[in-house]
């Protein structure tokens, strides 16, 4: 398969990266899942093994003392293999994971620096872990009685967050977060109706006492390890020396671009582990003369692969500093990532049958994780900006707007 080749053209540090966080995960990570899928709770474990294991720093550039892995340090496919092996043994965790990962992009690429210096220590010496906060959805559910929404106000010295934010993935876990908040009004980044200057990227000491974790809301039917509560905050300041780069810089960069691809190699960390279930399933249960089930372990396997040929694809682009074609790119690999996977679990299921879906099956925890996750991002406004990018029309490569 696809993926074999893949591994042939990383080097030996790369290969040994990879190697690691597959052992990491098969051998701790995915018997911990179940338990926060349960709980609803933060994979704190994980990630002390991550510390422990020298690779909380992955993203982290090699001059703070991490491993210079990311998009914009031309070495960005074994952390997307890292990834992928993460979401095998639990998409939860993998979430969390890209939060941290991702965080550190951001710091390296926006930050000063002394706040390089100063939370890049933190990070490889101390196993402090990051997350980027932007939901505030601008309007309630039906089922909803929390209204979400912040205010940013400037004050002497930096500013002062009020109200609340949804879906803030690793809430009660990580140590900081990056809040995407608009000094126009509540927003975050994929609703604000300010001008693109007005946002802002603000690093929170999450230990504040003026932060409340409200864990009440979280309760959907998958990804439930991500503890991706609502997060409240009265009157908290933030002082100037965390503001991270220059206002409205995030998306006149397009920085959440180099993020898309990540959520890919998360989907097919999902794809590969319910093809890998299902092929062994069905060899112990002697199925394999099924020709209907012939045909779905042969489409599984031709999905995977496609998505290593995607992910190989784009992840070169980057590494060879072609970035706006990767910036397209990325787009159009989660975009196919998330039907082919999709595909494959179903493909899965058919192949193994109701007892797949019984827990503790992987299968059905993969089931759940990625219905969920893959609303993520709406597929329909994504697949119209690649639609509009290709006509020439005006479009938001980082947030899809209709």
């Amino acid at each position: 398969m696809e993926m074999d080749s893949t591994i042939a053209t990383l080097n030996s540090h790369q290969l040994e990266l990879v190697t690691r966080a597959r052992s990491l995960a098969e051998q701790k990570f995915a018997s911990r899942a179940p338990h926060y899928d349960r709980e609803a709770i933060f994979p704190a474990e994980d990630f002390v093994d991550l510390h422990h294991e020298g690779l909380l720093g992955t993203a982290v550039p090699a001059t703070f003392g991490g491993l210079g892995l990311g998009p914009y340090r031309g070495d960005v496919m074994p952390l997307w293999l890292m990834t992928k092996e993460f979401a095998k043994a639990d998409l939860s965790l993998a979430r969390c994971w890209e939060g941290h990962c991702n965080s550190m992009v951001l710091i390296d690429g926006m930050g000063t620096e002394a706040q390089k210096k100063r939370w890049f220590s933190r990070v490889v010496n101390q196993g402090e872990t990051w997350v980027a906060w932007s939901g505030e959805p601008q309007s309630r559910a039906t089922s909803e009685k929390v209204a979400f929404g912040t205010t940013t106000t400037r004050v002497h010295g930096g500013y002062v967050v009020n109200g609340n934010k949804a879906f803030a993935t690793s809430a009660g876990g990580a140590h900081w977060a990056i809040l995407l908040v608009s000094t126009a009004g509540p927003g975050g980044a994929r609703h604000m109706g300010g001008s693109p200057e007005s946002l802002l990227l603000l690093a929170c000491d999450l230990s504040h006492p003026s932060i409340q974790v409200d864990p009440s809301w979280w309760d959907p039917i998958g990804m439930r390890g991500t503890a991706s509560h609502v997060v409240k905050f009265d009157h908290t300041f933030i002082p100037d020396e965390n503001i991270i780069g220059s206002p409205g810089q995030y998306l006149a960069e397009g920085w959440q671009t180099c993020f898309i691809p990540h959520y890919a190699a998360t989907f097919l960390g999902a794809a590969e582990k319910a093809y890998e279930f299902a092929l062994n399933y069905v060899r112990s249960q002697n199925k394999m003369a099924d020709p209907y089930i012939q045909h779905h372990i042969g489409q599984s396997a031709i999905n995977v692969e496609t998505g290593y040929l995607w992910l190989h694809h784009v992840a070169k682009m980057w590494e060879t500093g072609r970035h706006d074609q990767a910036q397209l790119a990325g787009s159009r690999a989660r975009h196919v990532m998330e039907y082919l996977a999709e595909d494959t679990v179903k493909r899965s299921i058919r192949a193994c049958g109701a007892r797949s879906l019984n827990r503790p099956s992987p299968l059905e925890r993969i089931y759940r994780d990625l219905s969920l996750y893959v609303r993520h991002d709406n597929d329909d406004h994504l697949l119209a900006t690649i639609g509009k990018s290709l006509m020439g029309q005006q479009h938001d490569p980082s947030f899809f707007k209709p």
